[in-house]
């Protein structure tokens, strides 16, 4: 028996566990942040509330960790074989979805919130830059919109300046030169 022969599952299993234990950290940090008063019970300060920090943190970080635990259980490796890929068909970043829904998510969450300054505008800005570019990632990045015959993206056209680069303009030269 070759070492390839044996069912090995333990990527799947580590992914599943990993997966697990983060959704164990996500859910209390983002439906019950008072737990972390609990878990950080001081005798000579008792508090009964939250900052607006603490809160405006544990929403955040539980909501990337959720993303984190989603984008584990949907990339478990297979045990079989990959199946060999097409020309048209190129590899995504496996935390391209999870992730730019959160980031959207959570752009709009610290929109929102005002209670902890200009902390709030800068997790917006870069999560709205991270969600903004992951949806157009999703929309157009490794399209099929590669012409055979020429190699030019068929997303750029000659309409107004005339680019040479496109598509269109590169056949239009390959005929005359025919």
């Amino acid at each position: 028996m070759t070492p390839t022969s044996i069912n090995d599952n333990s990527l799947a299993i580590w992914s599943a566990l990993a997966a697990a234990l983060l959704a164990a950290l996500a859910v209390p940090l983002t439906l019950f942040p008072r737990l972390l008063l609990l878990l950080s019970d001081d005798a000579t300060e008792p508090r009964t509330s939250l900052t607006h920090l603490e809160a405006f943190l544990a929403l955040h970080f539980g909501l990337f960790l959720a993303a984190l635990a989603l984008a584990l259980l949907l990339n478990v490796p297979s045990p079989k074989a990959p199946l060999p890929m097409s020309e048209d068909s190129k590899p995504t970043q496996p935390l391209l979805v999870p992730l730019t829904i959160v980031a959207n998510v959570s752009a709009f969450l610290a929109w929102n919130d005002k209670n902890v300054g200009a902390l709030a505008s800068v997790v917006f800005v870069v999560d709205f830059v991270i969600g903004i570019w992951g949806l157009w990632a999703i929309v157009f990045a490794n399209s099929g919109a590669i012409s055979k015959t020429t190699g030019a993206d068929k997303h750029t056209s000659a309409f107004i300046f005339g680019n040479k680069a496109a598509a269109s303009s590169q056949k239009k030269i390959r005929r005359k030169g025919e």
